[in-house]
């Protein structure tokens, strides 16, 4: 089987032949069969910021769509979305799902004016399925925490305590990448993490946001058009600044530095008796990935529009 990233440049490199598809038919198909991973039917619009490798404006992906048989034997179109042919149901799903969504926002931002206040976060963003409002009742909030260099473990530790709180309240959320200022430019460099930093809704720490998307300009090869977050939400921190500000300078302190080198280690032996998945951890990063999510996401995704393009 051709891998995803082979695949994508093949893609961007064809120039398409009376017997096969053009490179846009196969950039919608795409597109369409990445979302049907998460049983997802996209609008025009969103087909359009998540077209795959190939740049093109709306007007030339309606048109693509309206005269290739190549992509009308293949996908089809319920009250505005687009889905792949036979998977019609999705449409009803994504009504039920976004409704769950509307119910967790919310909550979403309540706690992401919490974390804005506590000291070293720098920036925080929802990830995930609610990020695409695909979400369903119950499902955890995701959220990707930038944190102050230096500060990581310290900084995860009060997020955890925030953590416990809010399932005391029924809530779960789930932060589950922390990264330092000076770990913006991600390494994983592929069409799951491309679609991860292109779809997060920013809550606060807009500035940080932009320097992070600059950092990983790489995205624009998987998603040209994905250009900016898909909206903002700009949530305000809840507390007085001067008592963040307070606690930080006792942070720097040398005893800080201490607590921060001994919450490392004592989570990184705990963590290093877990195998498998997507996983970092070291001063800048704490990626927890256990599941290898990505990895499944993309293998099946290779597979499934390697099927539908023959």
């Amino acid at each position: 089987m051709v891998g995803v990233g082979e695949q994508l440049e093949r893609c961007a490199a064809s120039r398409g032949s009376p017997r096969g598809p053009a490179p846009l038919e196969r950039a919608i198909l795409g597109a369409l069969v990445y979302a049907d991973l998460f049983d997802y039917p996209l609008t025009l619009l969103e087909i359009h910021r998540y077209l795959i490798a190939v740049p093109a404006s709306l007007l030339e992906i309606r048109t693509a769509i309206a005269r290739s048989k190549w992509l009308t034997d293949r996908i089809v179109e319920r009250r505005g979305l687009w889905t792949l042919r036979g998977r019609e149901h999705l449409c009803e799903l994504r009504s039920q799902r976004a409704a769950a969504a509307a119910r967790l926002w919310p909550h979403a931002l309540r706690y992401g004016r919490i974390l804005a206040a506590l000291p070293y976060v720098r920036m925080g963003a929802v990830t995930g399925a609610l990020a695409m409002d695909n979400a369903e009742d119950g499902d955890d909030i995701d959220y990707l925490i930038v944190t102050a260099p230096g500060r990581l473990w310290l900084c995860r530790a009060m997020v955890i305590a925030l953590v416990r709180w809010a399932a005391r309240h029924g809530i779960a959320l789930c932060p589950n990448y922390f990264l330092s200022e000076r770990a913006l430019a991600l390494e994983d460099r592929n069409l799951f993490t491309a679609h991860e930093l292109t779809q997060m809704i920013p809550l606060f720490g807009g500035p940080i946001y932009q320097h992070m998307r600059a950092q990983n300009a790489w995205t624009a090869r998987f998603l040209p058009n994905a250009d900016g977050p898909p909206w903002s939400a700009e949530v305000v921190a809840t507390g007085g600044r001067w008592i963040r500000a307070g606690l930080e300078a006792i942070g720097r302190a040398p005893p800080g530095a201490w607590l921060e080198a001994w919450e490392m280690r004592r989570k990184i032996r705990k963590f290093s008796t877990r195998e498998g998945g997507e996983v970092r951890f070291d001063p800048d990063h704490c990626q927890g990935h256990f599941d290898g999510h990505g990895q499944r996401t993309l293998a099946a995704f290779a597979e499934r529009f390697h099927r539908l393009c023959l």
